[in-house]
């Protein structure tokens, strides 16, 4: 079963990624949520990139006011990834 990364831009955006949690759970598919800012903490989010495959992630689920913030914005950090990602407005 794949290992999912739930990641939005800030707490407010939970509500609306919630629903992915709440999917993922009803398919048993094990999954992170975080909080990483690719405009207050765009460092992190490159970490968090580069990491990912190795904390075993397979897919990353990015949610923001706008996802392309995550998903696009900053796209140096996710050149640092093969991992599937998708994005959620």
């Amino acid at each position: 079963m794949p290992k999912v990364a739930i990641v939005m831009g800030s707490k407010s955006d939970w509500p609306t990624m919630q629903q992915a949690a709440l999917m993922l759970e009803k398919l048993g598919v094990d999954y992170e949520a975080k909080v990483v800012s690719a405009h207050r903490t765009p460092q992190l989010l490159t970490e968090f990139a580069e990491q990912a495959a190795d904390l075993g992630f397979q897919v990353i689920i990015g949610g923001a006011g706008g996802a392309a913030h995550l998903l696009r914005h900053d796209r140096r950090a996710y050149s640092f990834t093969c991992i599937w990602r998708a994005g959620s407005l």
